[in-house]
Formats: C-alpha cells, sequence, structure tokens
C-alpha cells in the first residue's frame, strides 16, 4: 500500500469514528423525544381504536368544561373506590 493510499485509510477511520460519535450523540439527544412520540402514537391508537368512546368524551369537555369534568370524575373515582370495598 502506497504512502497515500495509507494517509487515506487512515482519514477515513478517523471519519467513520467521528460520524459514530456523531450518531451516539444525536441518537442520545433525541431520546426524550423519541419518547413522547411514542406517548402520543399511544394515544392515537388509542383514539382510533375506540372513536365513538374519544368523541364522547370530547363532547363531553366542550359541553360541561375541563373544571367540570374534572369534578365528576373524582366522585366517580371516590364512588368505584367504595364500592369496590
Amino acid at each position: 500500500m502506497s504512502r497515500h493510499e495509507q494517509g487515506l485509510a487512515e482519514r477515513r477511520r478517523e471519519l467513520v469514528e467521528r460520524s459514530s460519535a456523531q450518531r451516539a450523540a444525536l441518537a442520545a439527544a433525541a431520546e426524550p423525544l423519541v419518547r413522547k412520540s411514542a406517548a402520543v402514537d399511544r394515544v392515537i391508537a388509542q383514539v382510533r381504536r375506540y372513536p365513538v368512546l374519544s368523541s364522547v368524551a370530547v363532547g363531553a369537555l366542550a359541553l360541561l368544561g375541563p373544571r367540570r369534568l374534572f369534578e365528576l370524575a373524582a366522585r366517580a373515582a371516590a364512588l368505584y373506590a367504595l364500592l369496590r370495598r
């Protein structure tokens, strides 16, 4: 192998190492975004699976408002806990 080819091979190894390090850094930086998008994907899958239930929930939110809907959900959870005992 000539001196020029050895220099090219060394340069190639350095570039491959640098790109590997950059790829790992990008993957580490994107991890929170990947987790959040996975959570959003699960929500979308549930909406697609139960479109009528999702429509009812959105309608209740629009009619009652978030505060009133939260109060009703808290009461229902307390009642469920009492009945379960």
